[in-house]
């Protein structure tokens, strides 16, 4: 009698260990090894290649978790220095489980689509790890959150050297142009900049702008289109 108890419970415990590691693997956060261009932190978050052109590349990435921060600033670059320090405070103990948490990548910037001259509310976010995907601690700073972004397809252009409001603007002016002469469907209002590297790192830096994609994402380019044969 104890005897099948014992093994329905060992079935019962497999099986919910089993349920959450499918959770984990579709959260897509895993091994770095698996990204050529993120080699600096343990894990990074994965996705599945839909196609590419010269100009940029379609991804899709599956629902995760973030720690997120909203910071109010002129540049991005005087937001990311308050917001960062605060993630960072919530990695290395500042929650309701004093958790030291490892550093994945990318980090996260929402940039708000403004002038020069207006103020703008920056998002700064950090990938959970995979182990803290499921059941993240809780913020003991109330600036700080736990959020979701939606299972969602990417346009993408990457780039080298440093991350700064200038050169992401004109990344994101590049791609915007390269999605506009195809006719491709994406958000406005604002776009993500992406970051790969510690700020320690000089060389090698990778970097990535990304639009979040809208109704069906295609590689088309606008070579294509020039050559394309009237109906």
């Amino acid at each position: 009698m104890h005897r099948n108890q014992n093994s329905d419970i060992m079935i019962c415990l497999s099986g919910l260990v089993g349920f959450l590691l499918v959770l984990t693997t579709e959260a897509r956060v895993g091994n770095s090894s698996e990204l050529k261009f993120c080699s600096e932190t343990e894990q990074c978050l994965l996705f599945d290649l839909i196609c590419k052109t010269e100009e940029y590349e379609v991804r899709h990435y599956d629902s995760v978790k973030w720690v997120s921060t909203n910071e109010t600033s002129f540049f991005m670059e005087f937001a990311a220095m308050k917001a960062f320090r605060r993630l960072y405070e919530y990695i290395t103990g500042a929650n309701d489980q004093g958790k030291k948490i490892e550093m994945t990548a990318p980090v996260l910037v929402k940039m708000p689509d403004k002038n020069f001259w207006q103020m703008g509310v920056y998002t700064m976010s950090f990938l959970l790890p995979a182990e803290y995907q499921i059941n993240p601690p809780k913020p003991s700073d109330l600036q700080v959150y736990i959020h979701d972004t939606p299972d969602m397809k990417m346009f993408v252009r990457s780039y080298g050297g440093w991350m700064t409001s200038t050169s992401d603007k004109n990344e994101a002016s590049s791609l915007s142009t390269a999605l506009d002469i195809v006719d491709a469907k994406y958000k406005k209002g604002f776009h993500y900049a992406v970051g790969y590297n510690s700020p320690m790192t000089i060389f090698n830096r990778h970097n990535e702008v990304w639009f979040v994609a809208e109704d069906d994402p295609t590689c088309a380019s606008s070579e294509e289109l020039n050559f394309a044969p009237f109906a």
